[in-house]
């Protein structure tokens, strides 16, 4: 389900299960986690893009592996969600959007260090929607991205933004013509790679300590997760969505 191949110094790292939105199961998480080991390993790869086949991105997890007892691999023990939320690395890697990315699919986007998108392409957190927290990176990476206000915003309605709003925001680093995200975001690659290899890893090494409180962030997440998921409202939250309803939530 995931696929590698390699433009140059360039790894492309291609989610490819679009008959399910590219939702993250246990063999997707394990695929890009194994995708990623692979290119740090590479001393010819200097820099990752990771993009996707089909209309979607990623639409998160994959609520039937959860629905069938296999919620855990969808988290590898050193690299998070999808095998990349909390992966630690080197190399920079660039998302390649041509579709949407939400829920546990933005938290994926917001892993990487760049971000290509075409027009069409919205992003969006919507887990509050389903009494739901975003625990694999959003509650903290947002706000560092976007505005304050714009990622509030996003995190408490659940509603999307746009590319190009997210371009204009500074979100979204290049906009490309549909369907070629991947082109752009390798042009960006290759421009990133006149530079030196090992002073571009430690400027992102050091840009990222200046904000990224990654072990404490995910921590705090993963206890807000906890309690909402034990509250009446969850249960609510996925009937509704399973019957096509408006829930109809108590706030315990």
């Amino acid at each position: 389900m995931i696929e590698y191949e390699t433009r140059g110094n360039v790894a492309i790292i291609t989610i490819d299960r679009p008959e399910a939105r590219n939702a993250v199961n246990g063999e997707v998480a394990e695929g890009i986690e194994a995708a990623i080991d692979r290119m740090e390993a590479d001393d010819e790869i200097w820099i990752g893009v990771l993009t996707h086949e089909g209309p979607v991105f990623c639409a998160g997890a994959d609520l039937k592996a959860i629905n069938s007892g296999d919620a855990a691999r969808l988290n590898t023990p050193t690299g998070g969600f999808g095998g990349i939320t909390a992966k630690a690395r080197t190399k920079p890697i660039i998302a390649a959007c041509n579709g949407p990315a939400y829920a546990g699919g933005c938290e994926i986007v917001l892993a990487c260090d760049l971000l290509v998108a075409t027009p069409d392409v919205t992003f969006s957190v919507p887990e509050v929607k389903r009494n739901l927290v975003a625990a694999a990176g959003a509650l903290f990476r947002l706000p560092a991205a976007l505005p304050k206000n714009v990622a509030m915003e996003m995190l408490l309605t659940g509603d999307p933004i746009d590319a190009e709003r997210a371009h204009a925001l500074g979100f979204v680093n290049r906009m490309a013509e549909s369907g070629k995200a991947v082109d752009v975001a390798v042009e960006l690659a290759a421009q990133i790679s006149e530079n030196a290899p090992l002073a571009v890893r430690k400027s992102r090494e050091v840009a990222l300590q200046s904000f990224d409180t990654d072990e404490e962030a995910f921590a705090a997440s993963g206890r807000a997760i906890a309690e909402v998921m034990a509250s009446e409202d969850t249960k609510e939250g996925l009937s509704a969505f399973i019957e096509k309803r408006k829930p109809e939530w108590k706030g315990r």
